[in-house]
């Protein structure tokens, strides 16, 4: 790379409410311990009936703007990638600009590429900025998931949002390269109309998420010249616990290299903001000079991975803004009567 671009603050955002897979279980009559052997996920994130991606976008947002605290007219692009914009007519990505406060001479988008939409934002802020056509951009993953009762998904569809600003000024986060795997592999779709998904079953792990993320980390630490032990930390998108686990596993990673990214296990799988938001745990307690490796995936299907180099800088604003763990700990839980409502299973 000919000049230096990267990450220069970030910011999540997780609703409070929880469910457990023991709540879930106790429903549908199964055995919660073989459902948290499988999945290793106890629970899930669930918005309360006022949240959205929207919201959850622009609270993101705002967490990201106090942890950078540059000028909101500096940032000349906002691409907002989710599978749940609460509009098909209406961009989610305006709503976030008017909320904090970057009206006017900026290119904003939604996107859509089921769990990868985030990162593929974040990968044409990276253009655009490598190609001086602006200064600052902000990409944002933000999912209030969807899934059938007691449909496997139930137990891991959680909420949240996590936006990432990028430029070239006061960098936490120097990007080294990005590499995407792309193929049309229909393992989870929804139709114009339905109200949930549907899946493939067992088809969505291996022709799909494994093979997707294999191919794009291996193409990125080949177009780089890396190798699995010159990382500190990486992080996978996380449908749930034992799929980034067994896939760190095959490419070469610890289970000391991934395992403090995987907050899936307490929030769920947040679809585009869920390799964000390890992410962003991964930058919690990074130190100057580690290496991190991340990889998402979308279903239908494809990968982005990207090679970070953190700098000094990251401990001058780590501390503006809220955690991951402080999302994951601030709690309340709820009943599955509750949840159904919130979520509109139940029509009154």
């Amino acid at each position: 790379m000919s000049e230096k671009v990267g990450i220069i603050a970030y910011g999540i955002y997780i609703p409070r409410n929880r469910i457990t897979v023991d709540e879930i279980a106790s429903i549908w009559g199964e055995d919660a311990n073989e459902i948290k052997s499988q999945l290793q996920i106890f629970e899930k994130s669930v918005p309360f009936p006022d949240e959205d991606v929207a919201t959850m976008a622009v609270e993101a947002a705002r967490n990201a703007m106090k942890q950078w605290g540059g000028e909101a007219e500096k940032i000349g692009a906002i691409y907002v990638g989710s599978e749940s914009h609460p509009y098909a007519v209406k961009p989610t990505a305006t709503i976030v600009a008017a909320a904090i406060g970057a009206e006017g001479e900026t290119t904003a988008a939604d996107l859509e590429f089921a769990c990868k939409a985030g990162t593929a934002g974040m990968q044409m802020c990276f253009g655009l900025i490598q190609s001086n056509m602006i200064k600052v951009g902000l990409a944002i993953g933000s999912d209030s998931s969807q899934a059938k009762p007691k449909d496997p998904l139930e137990y891991t569809a959680g909420a949240g949002s996590a936006a990432f600003l990028i430029g070239k000024q006061d960098i936490i986060a120097e990007l080294e390269g990005t590499y995407s795997y792309t193929s049309d592999t229909p393992d989870f779709w929804r139709r114009e109309g339905a109200t949930f998904p549907s899946h493939g079953q067992r088809f969505t792990g291996m022709p799909a998420y494994f093979d997707h993320i294999i191919k794009a980390t291996k193409g990125l630490l080949e177009k780089i010249d890396r190798k699995p032990e010159d990382y500190d930390y990486v992080t996978f998108h996380q449908p749930n616990t034992k799929f980034p686990l067994r896939v760190a596993k095959m490419l070469g990673f610890s289970k000391e290299q991934i395992e403090n990214s995987l907050a899936c296990k307490y929030v769920g799988n947040t679809y585009s903001a869920s390799s964000m938001i390890g992410f962003a745990k991964i930058l919690d307690e990074a130190q100057p000079g580690d290496k991190v490796l991340v990889t998402s995936y979308g279903s239908g299907a494809g990968s982005d991975a990207f090679s970070f180099k953190i700098t000094e800088n990251i401990e001058k604003i780590r501390s503006r803004s809220k955690t991951v763990q402080y999302y994951i700990e601030n709690k309340r839980n709820i009943s599955y009567g509750l949840y159904s409502r919130y979520k509109g299973i139940l029509k009154v």
